[in-house]
């Protein structure tokens, strides 16, 4: 989603700004801006496109200043234009960018034209600074200009704001949306992400909901949402040289496929032993695993799949009832709370706005306890949760998430023994099989990469395709859905994904010779039942796509194009399909000739609703 970078220093910030906003890429967006104070007021630079744009201006006419704010936007509030793209200004002196969505923005609009204010954008965002410009009428320091702004507000936000006064300051708040401090020598800097900033620190102070806080060169103040001046703990971020470094691969998807090896390895250690799984992962207090009752599983999108696949494993496991709700349903609904229920919330940033919501909702209703799981250990998700099992996937930069799914499905693979054994649901010596399944995970996923080239020739034959049909059964349905959100997400292919048996309800009537169908044949008690569904397929002159492992004794025939997976435990079957799928919707992408990291519409992290 949307991007915010801000920085003060003894130097000159526009290339800090420039490199910060390149590093949040990653995270989608349609236009970029960045404004610079200096002697002459605050000058700026918008461009629509992609940073690049930007740089282009800098080029042709520099901006010099020791403060500034930037932006990469995500089109909520107004087509992708110039006058859309933040900063937002009112007056010469005073600018904004702003993360999030103002949702009483229309009545304050009209309240501040009634004030005489002229509104050169369609955003929300600019009724932010033309409120800060009007409180400055009556109140002539800044930092209470925006504090008293911000009460008017209502929804998310993340803001950066600079006014050009003597004081030499930057001004930031965060509510729903992220926010950190980045803490240096003489200069010091704001963002929505650490990333954007591990070129100039990697010390970080995370703001809290509700916080508002003053930068200066020297220090910041932090004011928290009861106005009381707060001492936050500096945090070293943990580097990792490989995260924003694609290699000897031409995308990041690419590049994260291929590490999912080593981040199922390292989401795996100091988890298991050598014939158990070690509860106090979860934390000291590990108590709670006994006394679950119900499990209730909220995410979103990819994290959506993956805790359907949960579901499967806990009720086979461990024999208790288990829901999994899309957390924009949730969050808006009234919602019934079994005795002794885990909630159980899974995102891959820790800071999607839906998931954040209904774990707030969760707090008042009554939970047993909340866990997370999640792949950023310094996430609002995470500090939020009462307890939290990190996947330790790395930082993720393609857009279409890979290595987050398989280390979500390994983190709730842990989740689902753990609490069966603790439940004395799962026998000693059936755990100690499935522990000893889950150490050969990183084998068995290396070796299903090895079909990397053979899944390339057939990706060849999607070239005109506009329509494609995933089917599956069982925990094998929930990945048919995570491939086909992959296939529409980076090749822009119609797709959709059907239990198997569901075939005769209806989509049947969708299969013809231009409609791939994509399905996982595992060698399990559902292959008998998905053979004669591919039957039905068959006969109607439907194309079939075959990921089965060599016990399911397929092969390429007319109109049957076999790949072939390896043979795993039937646990492991959805992370280990899961990998073909990947791979198949990366190929096709680049067939098709599409942006594979960044599509469009699209943004890594959904920071508003």
């Amino acid at each position: 989603m949307c991007g915010i970078v801000g920085a003060i220093a003894q130097r000159n910030v526009a290339k800090i700004l420039l490199e910060g906003l390149s590093r949040l890429e990653y995270r989608g967006y349609d236009s970029s801006g960045v404004a610079i104070n200096n002697e002459v007021g605050v000058r700026a630079h918008r461009a629509v496109g992609k940073v690049q744009a930007l740089k282009n201006k800098f080029e042709a006419t520099p901006l010099d200043g020791k403060i500034g704010i930037a932006h990469t936007r995500w089109a909520t509030h107004g087509k992708p234009t110039e006058n859309n793209a933040h900063p937002h200004f009112s007056g010469d002196d005073l600018a904004i960018v702003h993360n999030g969505i103002i949702e009483n923005h229309e009545k304050l609009r009209t309240r501040l034209k009634e004030q005489g204010y002229v509104f050169k954008s369609e955003t929300d965002t600019e009724v932010i600074v033309h409120l800060i410009h009007y409180e400055l009428r009556d109140e002539s320091d800044f930092l209470l200009a925006v504090k008293n702004a911000l009460k008017y507000l209502e929804g998310a936000f993340a803001i950066a704001v600079t006014l050009n006064d003597q004081n030499h300051r930057l001004v930031a708040a965060r509510k729903g949306s992220p926010l950190v401090v980045g803490v240096g020598i003489e200069e010091n800097f704001v963002a929505s992400d650490q990333l954007a900033l591990l070129h100039v620190t990697d010390q970080f102070v995370f703001l809290e909901e509700g916080d508002v806080v003053e930068v200066t060169r020297d220090g910041v103040t932090i004011f928290d949402s009861k106005d009381v001046i707060q001492e936050r703990p500096v945090h070293v971020f943990n580097h990792n040289v490989d995260a924003t470094d694609k290699g000897e691969f031409r995308h990041y998807m690419m590049k994260e496929i291929y590490e999912q090896p080593k981040v199922i390895a390292a989401c795996l250690e100091g988890r298991i032993s050598d014939n158990k799984v070690l509860t106090d992962c979860f934390g000291v207090d590990s108590s709670f695993l006994k006394s679950v009752e119900n499990v209730h599983i909220i995410a979103c999108g990819t994290s959506y799949h993956a805790g359907m696949v949960a579901k499967y494993w806990i009720e086979d496991l461990a024999n208790l009832p288990c829901t999994v709700e899309v957390a924009s349903e949730y969050r808006y609904r009234k919602v019934a709370v079994p005795k002794d229920t885990l909630f159980l919330t899974l995102s891959q940033s820790g800071e999607t706005a839906d998931t954040l919501a209904a774990l707030r909702k969760a707090k008042e209703l009554g939970y047993l306890t909340s866990l997370a799981i999640c792949n950023v250990p310094s996430s609002t998700l995470v500090r939020e949760s009462a307890l939290t099992l990190l996947t330790n996937a790395g930082a993720e930069i393609g857009v279409a998430s890979t290595k987050a799914f398989t280390t979500q499905l390994t983190a709730l693979l842990i989740t689902s023994i753990a609490i069966a054994s603790e439940k004395e649901a799962l026998s000693a010596i059936k755990e100690a099989e499935l522990v000893n399944s889950m150490r050969s995970l990183p084998a068995h996923i290396d070796e299903a990469l090895k079909q990397d080239v053979a899944i390339k020739k057939v990706s060849d034959r999607f070239a005109n395709k506009h329509n494609a049909l995933f089917l599956g059964r069982g925990p094998m349905f929930p990945i048919a859905l995570e491939g086909s959100l992959k296939l529409k997400e980076i090749s822009y292919i119609h797709a959709e994904a059907y239990p198997a048996g569901e075939l005769k309800h209806g989509p049947l009537a969708l299969v013809d010779e231009d409609m791939p169908i994509i399905t996982m044949v595992p060698h399990n008690s559902m292959l008998d039942k998905l053979k004669s569904n591919l039957q039905e397929v068959a006969a109607r002159g439907g194309e079939l796509y075959v990921f089965a492992d060599k016990d399911a004794e397929l092969q390429n025939t007319e109109g049957v194009i076999f790949t072939e997976v390896p043979k795993v435990d039937e646990i492991l079957e959805p992370i280990v399909h899961t990998i073909p799928l990947q791979l198949l919707s990366y190929h096709v992408a680049v067939v098709k000739g599409t942006d594979v990291d960044q599509p469009r519409n699209l943004a890594k992290s959904v920071t508003v609703e």
